[in-house]
């Protein structure tokens, strides 16, 4: 990382955070991210139209003069000139631009949100000189701004609760990643993609496999699709995307869930996605699924198993709150749907304290493929570092942590595959459960550790208060669906 870049980054936040328009990291990161968008455009111009030059053909800028980034942030101008030009001019020409996959991308990006700008245009020049210093065609540069903006929103997720919904910790990310092992050729979906970390991880899992030009060019054009409701993480997830070298993402901001999922537009071979749980959505989404439930959870769960290919091999790696393990009811059905159509390999209970300081609510990782039935479910309970109750802000999840479940999980993918021993793939914190004693359980799968038995395996007071919470958020789900069910039923008593 150059260390002077990065700095000089981090100077622009301090400029935005003591400007009036931007009272919290949620703005100042808006802010900046707009402008970094707006000058990697400029850079990826001059590539575009030197190629062209170089070829003999003529070139077309995708943003015409004076709008283009070299034709306004290095001009000499008053504060209050600037700031006329900005909201009078330069937003109004990119939120109406159109004709291409790129103006298409710069549209979605300001069109669907009140801009943020600074209050101050004399703030506002000293952030553009120094993001107008940033030179996007040194790979040095731009793995600096890439880094600087991760951490950026990974403040984002700690600082600001709501930012919390859309931004996965990347351990959790690339360990989901590795185990589902997107392969070129093969299209990746995140149906709720927030800031995009599980397609970026997934692109630089790819990138590694990459040999040809025609190999690249399918990872920027053919590959990745992400969608996302609100406006916020859907511009933070384009941008996060293209300073991470994807330059025309294709991430739609929609909500998911209003695609009658009976009949899917569209299927895809890999799934990686964290939905948002804990969500409610009304009767007129609930119609477009075979099994209606309010929670989006288990909507977004029917939702990615439509989605997926109907070919061997399709698969999905996904973060599931433990309530969707355990309920019975309509998560019982989709459940058994789900063993019935596909293999459910792998279940890894995540501890307490992964999402914090979000969520709290106990969670765990689910890896599903193409061809069902399932026969056997691989469980791994994930151990809290000696001496850590939780995982917190000051004590994050990271990537060691994942170490020994993905030797173990090794050992079991290749048991499965008839490449290895029963026995390498267990120990005390890992075990195998037949989908005989899942049906057994009526659809249940939460993790039942059979050491914790043992008092010396017993589960931390902290992992019981999780999973308590986690029940009464179901219970409380629960009388709310009864509410409305008894509630209906009185008026259309009424009503006859």
């Amino acid at each position: 990382m150059t260390k002077n870049l990065a700095s000089e980054i981090w100077r622009a936040c301090d400029i935005l955070r003591r400007d009036n328009n931007c009272t919290g990291i949620m703005e100042y990161v808006q802010h900046l991210s707009w402008l970094l968008f707006l000058r990697f455009l400029d850079a990826q111009e001059e590539d575009w139209e030197s190629k062209a030059i170089y070829k003999g053909e003529p070139y077309k800028p995708v943003i015409e003069k004076p709008y283009r980034w070299k034709d306004w942030a290095r001009k000499s101008w008053r504060a209050e000139e600037l700031l006329s030009f900005i909201h009078n001019d330069l937003i109004p020409y990119l939120k109406n631009l159109s004709g291409s996959p790129v103006r298409d991308t710069i549209r979605s990006v300001f069109s669907d949100l009140n801009v943020i700008v600074c209050a101050s245009g004399y703030n506002l020049m000293d952030v553009i000189q120094i993001v107008d210093s940033i030179d996007f065609h040194s790979r040095e540069d731009a793995f600096t701004v890439s880094q600087v903006y991760e951490e950026l929103l990974r403040r984002l997720g700690h600082e600001n609760k709501m930012a919390g919904e859309f931004y996965t910790p990347r351990p959790v990310v690339r360990f989901v990643v590795e185990l589902v092992d997107p392969q070129i050729g093969e299209t990746v979906y995140d149906p709720a993609c927030g800031t995009c970390g599980f397609l970026i991880e997934a692109f630089l899992w790819m990138e590694n496999k990459a040999k040809t030009t025609q190999d690249l060019e399918m990872l920027q054009n053919r590959t990745f699709y992400g969608q996302e409701k609100k406006p916020i993480p859907a511009m933070l997830g384009l941008m996060n995307m293209v300073l991470h070298g994807i330059h025309t993402p294709k991430v739609l901001r929609k909500n998911t869930l209003e695609e009658d999922i009976r009949n899917p537009s569209e299927r895809f071979d890999v799934v990686l996605t964290n939905p948002p749980f804990g969500g409610k959505e009304g009767k007129h989404i609930q119609q477009n699924f075979p099994i209606q439930s309010q929670a989006t959870e288990l909507l977004f769960l029917q939702h990615i198993m439509k989605k997926l290919k109907r070919k061997d091999g399709a698969r999905c790696g996904m973060v599931v709150p433990e309530g969707t393990l355990f309920r019975g009811g309509a998560f019982a059905e989709v459940k058994k749907n789900l063993l019935e159509e596909f293999n459910l390999h792998t279940i890894v209970s995540l501890p307490p304290g992964t999402f914090a300081p979000y969520s709290n609510v106990k969670t765990a990782l689910i890896f599903f493929e193409r061809p069902g039935p399932t026969k056997e479910i691989w469980y791994y309970e994930l151990p809290l570092p000696e001496g850590l109750r939780s995982f917190s802000i000051s004590n994050p999840i990271q990537d060691k942590h994942f170490e020994e479940a993905r030797r173990l999980w090794r050992a079991w993918d290749a048991y499965r595959k008839g490449r290895g021993l029963r026995e390498d793939c267990l120990s005390e914190r890992s075990w195998i459960v037949s989908v005989e004693e899942v049906k057994a359980r009526e659809y249940d799968l939460s993790a039942r550790n059979p050491m914790a038995g043992d008092p010396e395996h017993m589960p931390e007071p902290i992992d019981i208060l999780a999973s308590l919470m986690e029940r009464k958020r179901e219970i409380e789900s629960l009388l709310e669906e009864l509410s409305d069910i008894l509630g209906n039923g009185y008026e259309e008593g009424r009503n006859e």
